[in-house]
């Protein structure tokens, strides 16, 4: 039996330990044979002493995470105690050797891109003009391509943002919604607007909003536009259908990039109308200059039960798909023709 007793200098118990010690208990778990007490500063672990020794260097790395980043997402303790060494994880960004902030949002807070997946994110969309970013809700797809955007204005890479949904409605009508066009369609613009509200100073965003340098409106307002030296963003892909997304990519002028998001698991288009998301990724797939970034719910940077909601509604899916084809199979095999018995040698027809 070993014993090891941590004092914790330097970092806040309540980052390090989580909402109800939900990342210490992803320690516990991790680490069953080690009986693991904390009691304010200091915490305990006790056990075989090859497991306390190796559950003594988690947690220590998770205080040196805490101490370099001033943050520990869920997402960073679940990868670090799954063998990957989050300080190893360094994809390029702004062209500064490897720091993943993506830009200082309102107040100065750094914005990064938290996740192995939004990182690929971040370097798909500095590597290519049109990225696919698809992924279940939670996973930062359109808070990442924002910031992206954002970025591009500031360092004057480009002249306008451009942010566009499709107005589809999620089980309600948009004609029952009051007042005028734009008070109809800016309640399903708003995840943008919180994503900008936390990215800049609200008077330059004002400013910015009134002298269209940020420009969002519904998906039907691009009909006919050419857009240039610009960032554009497509949210919500999935519910665009092939006409609507085919009008949408050749709007981009030459000197444009353009992320469109979605989740697969979330179309909210009528039955008999396909979506165009599902269309334009198999047609563009292999394009020189167009990358699928995939994320999961490994991803999802939510609180930490859409994760686990996530996952419970995949099962049921994958057995709804398995027992569908399953069931189509069958009725394949009951519809086929029977073969003609064939005679014997010698026998008369």
């Amino acid at each position: 039996m070993s014993e090891i007793i941590l004092t914790i200098e330097g970092v806040d118990p309540v980052q390090l330990y989580g909402e109800n010690n939900a990342k210490l208990n992803l320690l516990r778990k991790a680490y069953p044979d080690v009986t693991i007490t904390s009691r304010g500063n200091s915490l305990k672990l006790s056990g075989d002493k090859k497991y306390t020794q190796e559950a003594k260097g988690k947690f220590e790395l998770m205080v040196r995470y805490l101490r370099e980043h001033l943050e520990l997402p869920f997402q960073t303790v679940e990868d670090l105690l799954g063998g990957s060494n989050p300080f190893e994880v360094r994809i390029p960004v702004n062209g500064d050797g490897g720091d993943s902030v993506i830009l200082h949002g309102r107040e100065g807070r750094p914005i990064k891109a938290k996740t192995r997946n939004q990182k690929r994110l971040v370097e798909a969309c500095e590597n290519n003009d049109i990225v696919f970013a698809i992924g279940p809700a939670g996973t930062g797809k359109t808070y990442t391509a924002v910031a992206m955007a954002v970025r591009a204005l500031k360092n004057k890479l480009i002249k306008k943002i451009v942010l566009t949904r499709p107005a589809v409605e999620a089980g309600e009508n948009l004609g029952f919604l009051p007042g005028d066009l734009k008070e109809k369609v800016d309640p399903y613009l708003r995840p943008l607007y919180d994503a900008l509200d936390d990215m800049l100073p609200m008077d330059k965003l004002n400013f910015f909003m009134e002298n269209r340098v940020i420009e969002i409106a519904p998906l039907a307002f691009m009909r006919g536009r050419t857009l240039d030296n610009a960032y554009i963003i497509l949210d919500e892909a999935q519910n665009a259908t092939p006409l609507q997304l085919k009008m949408f990519l050749t709007r981009i002028g030459p000197n444009a990039k353009c992320i469109i998001t979605g989740d697969l698991t979330q179309i909210d288009l009528p039955h008999h109308q396909k979506s165009g998301l599902v269309q334009a990724m198999a047609i563009l797939n292999g394009i020189d200059g167009i990358a699928i970034v995939n994320l999961t719910a490994e991803d999802v940077v939510r609180h930490r039960l859409v994760k686990e909601i996530i996952k419970a509604y995949d099962i049921v899916e994958t057995e709804e798909r398995a027992r569908r084809e399953r069931k189509k199979a069958a009725q394949n095999a009951d519809n086929e023709p029977l073969e003609e018995a064939k005679p014997e040698a010698g026998e008369q027809k």
